[in-house]
């Protein structure tokens, strides 16, 4: 369950986070433009308006210079087109949509040494702009504006009227920025964040609550246990006793048996130093050596066992049937099946044969 729900969660976050890159390409940024007429009267007119818009492959940064237009053809197609302007300042290059892609024009108006590119839309197109792809243009800056401003402009160039523009970022526009989106993602980010949350509340409380079951099971069984020692024989060796005088050991301690020693004697009758045996059965609970409960043995109340979260596999048992071709492994815990096939555990028996016969031979 929990390998299942990490899974989901992590679905959601990669779902969510993968609207990143797919909707940050529909991003574009609007462009201020400030122009400013020098008439022949010695007056200056400026303009302000945020109607441009950058290009999808170009730099998103301000550029400046007065404006130029390509002579001969107004869309600038021709590589070699000449903007008639001292290349040792920097001019913006104004070029009409058409005739050739964006990426043709803004490379041929860059090689002259624009220091950026202004396309103007084409015509009955009113000031309205589209968001320009110009692939394999480098570090170029290039913007659109639309068809009656950048024919006015145009013309004023053509009529000898100096004109110098300023074009500096606008704001960000797309997907992101829209109010449902803005929405969506509200919603998306609690939803994920508070699925998360819960998710990582109800493991950690699951965790703690299965420690404490287990510290109080421990904590009840050790107390059972206790009592369970408190009626166990306690046996003080004399001299001459037969486990003074055997070659009989502490299980525990491998230590052999001494005079004035204190034994206590499980329900198993197995015998074991008292200081190493009653610390044995606070933790297990059970003979060293023959695994017998003491507490099922003496009939103490364990009921908190049932609560144990662990569960030991089944005991089994090996018959070894002499001159058979199988060896069976039958759990004592459960009854035999009918078909003895399903449940037996074959291997190669032969050697056995041979000793075997061997043997009464």
């Amino acid at each position: 369950m929990g390998e299942k729900t990490q899974l989901s969660l992590l679905l959601i976050l990669l779902c969510v986070s993968g609207l990143v890159p797919r909707s940050a390409a529909f991003v574009f940024w609007t462009a201020l433009l400030e122009t400013r007429y020098y008439l022949s009267s010695n007056d200056t007119v400026s303009k302000f308006c945020e109607c441009g818009v950058y290009g999808r492959n170009s730099e998103v940064e301000a550029f400046s210079g007065f404006v130029a237009v390509p002579k001969g053809d107004p869309t600038g197609c021709n590589p070699y087109a000449s903007y008639g302007w001292n290349s040792s300042q920097e001019f913006i290059a104004l070029v009409k949509r058409g005739n050739c892609t964006f990426s043709e024009k803004i490379n041929a108006a860059m090689n002259q040494g624009a220091a950026g590119v202004v396309v103007y839309n084409v015509d009955d197109t009113g000031n309205s702009t589209t968001y320009m792809s110009h692939p394999g243009t480098g570090d170029a800056i290039a913007i659109m504006i639309g068809n009656i401003q950048g024919t006015q402009i145009a013309n004023s160039v053509k009529n000898g009227t100096a004109v110098y523009m300023f074009v500096n970022m606008g704001s960000p526009h797309g997907p992101w920025m829209d109010t449902y989106w803005l929405y969506f993602l509200s919603i998306a980010f609690f939803i994920v964040t508070a699925a998360s949350i819960a998710y990582f509340v109800f493991i950690s409380a699951n965790r703690l609550y299965s420690m404490n079951r287990h510290r109080r099971t421990e904590k009840k069984l050790k107390s059972e246990a206790k009592k369970a020692i408190g009626r166990l024989e306690v046996i003080t060796l004399k001299r001459g006793d037969e486990l003074t005088t055997s070659d009989a050991m502490c299980a525990v301690c491998i230590e052999s048996y001494k005079a004035g020693e204190v034994v206590t004697v499980l329900t198993c009758d197995h015998i074991f130093h008292k200081a190493c045996i009653e610390p044995w059965l606070l933790e297990r609970r059970t003979c060293p050596m023959c695994k017998c409960d003491i507490l099922k043995a003496l009939g103490v109340e364990e009921d908190v066992k049932d609560d144990m979260p662990m569960s030991s596999p089944p005991e089994v048992t090996v018959i070894t049937v002499t001159g058979g071709d199988a060896l069976y492994e039958v759990p004592l815990n459960e009854p035999l099946s009918h078909e003895p096939e399903q449940q037996q555990h074959r291997y190669d028996n032969r050697a056995f044969e041979e000793d075997s016969e061997a043997a009464r031979g």
